[in-house]
């Protein structure tokens, strides 16, 4: 049977980290279901009879599910093994894909994405344990930024082509399509991790009192910032292209494959540099991000603009992924499982945060403009957090 220390001697000596690619694999899944909504908001709304910022609460739902479901999914699935408990929880996103596409109005459709959603939390939390378990202790924030390449690859090609498949068949064909990518995660899952020991029965007080530390809270305060000023964009990217650059559909996916490339190239950036600081990496990216989401107005009047702009914006932004994860986890270091499970909560706590601030603004008429420069605060009171978590 593999062992952690044999999958990381793998890696080291250069072969394919397998249970890496398999993780990453389901990431891919969970990556197109995610973000796929935000390039098919107008078409989602038109379909179930509802306004752009009703649609946008899909995300606010998925994001509550999230929040739920990481720290029940956790501690429920903490005593099986890892791999049975992923392969179970990529079972659950399978069906909630199936339920969106046979969605025959807004509220199922919204039932759909809260049950698709309780999977995320647990499975990237869990996911990032194992990440961080075969490879050698000083490039554990790489491997679990490797882990999360699997989301932001995801916007290079899965949320794209969901977003083309809803354009010309339907958006309930972009559903039944990330439905299929569940399969295929479970099958690489099952071939590539080992089956493991079953898992121990959580102390469950004891775990979350390492929770409660000032120093978690922080970080997890931070990640839900910095998710949030992203968020208050990526929600409404499309509509936003189109209103202040006068974007086509077709724009509009070429600028979420660049934006998907932005994270890819950021995700690897934030790892090495979360190997080399963390509290440096997460300042570094949030200060990045704040400076770029107040200029953005001034920068997409062009399509050449928006479409450079928005790769260094994506870049920025999930490059704080890797940082963010890890300072939880290092500063609950006896519950690393339960403590990095709830900082994806914390992500989505963030993207809920930033679907309605988004939502706010454009209800209140201040145009699409300010969008990005109200995410832009929220990076500046993310900066804030970092800098109040490193005097601690």
């Amino acid at each position: 049977m593999k062992t952690a220390d044999t999958a990381a001697g793998a890696e080291v000596r250069g072969g394919p980290n397998w249970p890496l690619l398999a993780l990453a694999m389901g990431a891919f899944g969970i990556g197109t279901t995610e973000f796929s909504p935000m390039g098919l908001l107008p078409v989602i709304a038109e379909g179930v009879n509802v306004s752009i910022p009703s649609a946008g609460l899909l995300v606010s739902a998925y994001a509550a599910g999230v929040m739920l479901g990481a720290p029940v999914m956790t501690l429920l699935f903490s005593r099986f093994g890892k791999r049975t408990a992923l392969m179970t929880l990529m079972g659950i996103f399978t069906i909630g894909n199936i339920m969106s596409a046979l969605a025959p109005d807004y509220w199922t459709l919204l039932i759909a994405r809260l049950v698709t959603s309780l999977n995320h939390g647990a499975f990237f939390g869990l996911g990032a344990v194992v990440a961080a378990s075969v490879v050698p202790r000083d490039r554990r924030a790489s491997a679990v930024a490797t882990m999360f390449m699997g989301l932001t690859i995801a916007n290079i090609g899965g949320v794209p082509a969901a977003t083309w498949l809803g354009h010309q068949i339907g958006w309930r064909a972009a559903f039944a399509g990330t439905a299929v990518l569940g399969l295929v995660a479970i099958a690489a899952l099952w071939f590539a991790l080992p089956q493991g020991e079953p898992g121990r029965r959580p102390e469950v007080r004891r775990e979350l009192r390492v929770l409660i530390r000032p120093q978690v809270l922080i970080a997890l305060l931070t990640t839900v910032m910095g998710s949030a000023a992203m968020f208050t964009l990526y929600t409404y990217i499309a509509p936003t292209l189109e209103t202040l650059t006068g974007a086509s559909q077709g724009f509009v996916t070429l600028v979420l494959v660049l934006t998907g490339i932005g994270f890819t190239i950021g995700n690897g950036l934030g790892g090495r540099l979360a190997d080399w600081s963390l509290n440096g990496a997460t300042a570094i990216f949030m200060g990045a991000l704040a400076v770029i989401m107040l200029a953005i107005p001034f920068l997409i009047g062009s399509q050449m603009g928006a479409a450079i702009t928005l790769t260094i914006w994506g870049a920025a932004a999930f490059a704080l992924v890797p940082p963010v994860q890890m300072r939880v986890m290092q500063a609950a270091h006896e519950a690393p499982g339960l403590a990095s499970s709830i900082n994806i909560g914390a992500f989505n706590f963030g993207n809920a945060i930033g679907a309605a601030v988004g939502g706010a603004v454009i209800g209140l008429n201040l145009g699409y403009a300010a969008v990005p420069v109200a995410g832009g605060v929220l990076a500046l009171a993310g900066l804030g957090l970092v800098w109040l978590g490193r005097r601690g």
